[in-house]
């Protein structure tokens, strides 16, 4: 077997990028060493990189440059042909894809567009290049078509050729099949290559997937965007052209489609933007002005006072040649569109044997864990035991994109606090796709358990001079409120911080749920994923200034993090000097504590103080640390203070690209983290994962 696998798409718009992203998403958890390769891409404008290239080197931060991932531009491909240098080609083509392959273990592949200028010449192109690489290929067929032979006859004429040719087919996918047709499909394959072996998958049409975003039609047709540029994440699944009346074009419209009608029409502008409010008509996702007229001004100063109009964009060509371009609409896919990429990735994994795949790319071999295989044998273990997490900052657009990712996936139950009204309205602006009707809203000063959080808060804080009027106004904070959750048990965990601050989200949580018997105190880690191991930080974010007691609590608690991850704790505290070589206060502190560690958890693999460098590395251990069983396999470092752990943890993060997933609160009897208030989406995924585990440990 290769140590790459070639992508081949039969025709244009098959949905390469699909399969690219599952493929890779799939190695990562083998392997950080993987590469993206495109032997030939079209030439893009100035300023611009290929979509495809920069999707893939963007979102998995692969360790390569853009010049490294493609071999030639289109045009440069053709003049080599036209001139009968096909030799001269393949050679640039083979050795830029060789200098990539130095630096990983698996490269992905990806074939041509099959775009006007050089569709004649593809076929067999790409049947060279696969062959010269060595690569196995995955052929990748389109459904669109009217019968299943028709769907895959291309399939069998390729094959046909490229095994006569002595290409290694390593499998078959089928995309945008109809769903219903997916059994008959692979029926028909598995009998037409009963004795190949070959991996067969067909993945049903995704009508998001394939569905433009209103940007996608500003940016390729060249649009001017009049009112809501705010909503141009909305997807367009369908559009109509309004040139009737207005009492026949509203029975036109469904979910999610683009109204296209001439700019100077301004009674179905009117009528289509009050039919979007309407509880009786669908959603639109905007309105498109064609013939380059603007609405009047009178109607254009009723649409500036209504509260968040919708999208309305402008055009110079005529309605129908407008909408004849509509129908040419090219859907982009960019690193920022997580839910795309989440859905891509989700359909791959669930439609191809990733066991299979897996078994016949078998020269990739695991060294250590990945950070793939950290992340996903996290969402894993999570998905073994759904837990029910509240988030509630229900009102900030990452926090729903990520709810949509944990929902789609099964990952957890969510409950977001919030009116739903206001959800609504941000899901709108932000073109986020997500049913309401799978997750739970909770609006805190109209919610049925309101009152007994009223009297339970009350009872737990009356010492502290708490009365039923200051607990009910504390209640109204959606921190106190998703806390109190926690507490009674509603929920099993809650995730905040992406618009609060660390304290705001902490100390509910330390007034209400407390620490756990045996700790005083509330510490964090970070899982710091690097290349081929995961390590476990703490504390980077928390304390200050621990005291020798307290340190030894975060290095029992962080110990005990670790190993509800799977990672094996193997503990160092550490400090400026190793062993017994300084002296010193803050040598002290650190000696100290690792007494009282061992002492509480005799059990404990626990070393210090000592140096980062003995502590991770083991040839510096063997010089100044022989015979440690901690020393230089250091899977769980405690930094003295947070000086010292939040800056270590930073220039890691920066230096190396190591992911850090955190900061991960320890110590509370039920599980509460925190969110930066720079979360990402993906970080906020993480989080709620790591949250779910706590609970079913606790």
């Amino acid at each position: 077997m290769s140590n790459s696998l070639y992508i081949n798409s039969l025709e244009s718009n098959s949905g390469k990028v699909l399969i690219a992203l599952g493929i890779i998403e799939l190695l990562l958890r083998k392997t950080p060493k993987v590469g993206f390769f495109r032997p030939i891409i079209k030439k893009p404008v100035p300023g611009k990189q290929d979509e495809h290239i920069n999707l893939v080197l963007t979102y998995f931060h692969l360790n390569q440059t853009y010049k490294e991932s493609y071999g030639l531009f289109y045009r440069e491909a053709s003049e080599l042909l036209g001139n009968h240098r096909q030799d001269e080609l393949l050679e640039i083509i083979i050795s830029k894809y060789k200098a990539l392959e130095s630096k990983c273990d698996f490269i992905v592949c990806e074939g041509s567009d099959y775009v006007k200028e050089s569709s004649a010449f593809e076929f067999n192109l790409n049947q060279e290049i696969a062959k010269n690489l060595s690569s196995s290929i995955l052929m990748l067929g389109n459904a669109d078509k009217s019968n299943i032979q028709d769907s895959i006859s291309a399939v069998e004429v390729a094959i046909d050729s490229y095994t006569n040719n002595g290409c290694s087919i390593l499998g078959i996918i089928i995309n945008k099949a109809n769903p219903a047709l997916l059994g008959e499909l692979e029926t028909a394959l598995n009998q037409k290559y009963p004795e190949n072996n070959y991996l067969i998958a067909i993945i049903p049409y995704e009508a998001d997937l394939f569905s433009p975003r209103l940007r996608d039609i500003v940016e390729q047709l060249q649009a001017e965007v009049l009112y809501g540029e705010h909503r141009l994440d909305a997807l367009v699944h369908d559009f109509i052209i309004a040139a009737m009346q207005m009492q026949n074009a509203i029975t036109k419209i469904k979910e999610d489609c683009l109204v296209i009608t001439p700019g100077d029409r301004g009674d179905v502008i009117i009528g289509m933007l009050q039919a979007n409010q309407s509880l009786n008509y669908p959603n639109l996702s905007g309105i498109l002005l064609s013939t380059g007229l603007k609405p009047e001004p009178s109607i254009g100063k009723l649409i500036e006072g209504l509260y968040d109009p919708l999208p309305i964009l402008s055009v110079n060509s005529d309605t129908y040649e407008t909408a004849a371009k509509i129908s040419q609409i090219r859907p982009s896919l960019t690193p920022e569109d997580t839910e795309k990429i989440s859905l891509c990735i989700k359909l791959f994994d669930q439609y191809v044997s990733l066991d299979k795949l897996e078994a016949k790319m078998n020269r990739v071999q695991a060294k250590g864990i990945t950070p793939k295989m950290f992340t996903y044998n996290l969402v894993q273990q999570a998905k073994s035991q759904r837990k029910h997490i509240v988030l509630p900052e229900g009102k900030d657009p990452r926090i729903l994109k990520a709810t949509v990712v944990l929902i789609s996936q099964d990952i957890v139950q969510i409950t977001l606090l919030g009116k739903r009204s206001e959800i609504e309205q941000v899901l709108k602006q932000h073109g986020i796709q997500l049913d309401l009707d799978r997750v739970s809203i909770v609006n805190p000063p109209e919610s049925e358990r309101l009152n007994e959080y009223i009297e339970q808060l009350y009872q737990l804080r009356k010492h502290k001079a708490m009365t039923p009027e200051i607990a009910q106004d504390y209640l109204m904070d959606v921190s106190y409120f998703g806390t109190m959750m926690v507490y009674d048990g509603d929920v099993d965990g809650m995730v905040s911080g992406a618009i609060h601050t660390t304290q705001h989200t902490i100390r509910p949580a330390l007034q209400i749920i407390k620490t756990k018997p045996g700790f005083s105190i509330v510490s964090s880690v970070f899982f710091m994923c690097l290349e081929d191991r995961v390590l476990v930080y703490g504390d980077c974010a928390v304390n200050s200034d621990p005291t020798s007691a307290e340190l030894a609590q975060i290095a029992i608690a962080s110990a005990q993090t670790a190993q509800a991850f799977g990672i094996e704790p193997l503990i160092a505290l550490l400090s400026y000097s190793s062993g017994s070589s300084g002296q010193g206060e803050a040598v002290e502190k650190v000696r100290k504590a690792v007494a009282i560690a061992k002492e509480l958890q005799p059990s404990l693999k626990l070393e210090g103080p000592i140096q980062y460098d003995a502590a991770v590395d083991s040839e510096v251990a063997a010089q100044k640390m022989p015979g440690s069983e901690v020393a230089g396999k250091a899977t769980v470092l405690i930094f003295p203070d947070l000086n010292t752990g939040n800056n270590t943890y930073k220039a890691v993060q920066r230096e190396t690209g190591a992911i850090a997933i955190g900061p991960i609160l320890q110590g509370l009897k039920k599980p509460v983290n925190d969110l930066s208030r720079g979360c990402t989406v993906s970080d906020i995924i993480n989080t709620v994962v790591i949250t779910a585990i706590q609970a079913q440990n606790d």
